[in-house]
């Protein structure tokens, strides 16, 4: 297990409830949804959105399902030891996925 710590942060209750609602929603806590969000900006090495003026909901929309697919696909690669390959390893897999679909094909 992971060395874990805790953060403790105050924040408006509704915001919180709402929040909580969507992250329940897209299957997981607020807890994991810190975390995706902590990860993404150690991964990128900066905040993984655009902060702006612009208070257009459709792009809050966006983010989030953006932030969800995000999680979905970290998660799933997680899952079957992807999450660590280069892309030459990745290259490599799909030449090769696309090498036994010819082939198939020719058959």
């Amino acid at each position: 297990m992971a060395d874990t710590t805790n953060l403790c942060i105050r924040i408006d209750r509704n915001l919180k409830d709402e929040a909580d609602s969507v992250f329940n929603a897209l299957g997981m806590n607020l807890t994991t949804a810190i975390t995706v969000f902590v990860r993404q900006v150690v991964r990128q090495k900066k905040i993984p959105f655009e902060i702006s003026l612009d208070a257009g909901g459709g792009r809050k929309v966006a983010m989030r399902d953006a932030m969800a697919a995000s999680e979905r696909i970290w998660q799933a690669s997680a899952q079957n030891g992807t999450d660590s390959m280069t892309i030459e390893e990745i290259d490599a897999e799909i030449a090769l996925a696309r090498r036994e679909r010819k082939a198939r094909e020719e058959l």
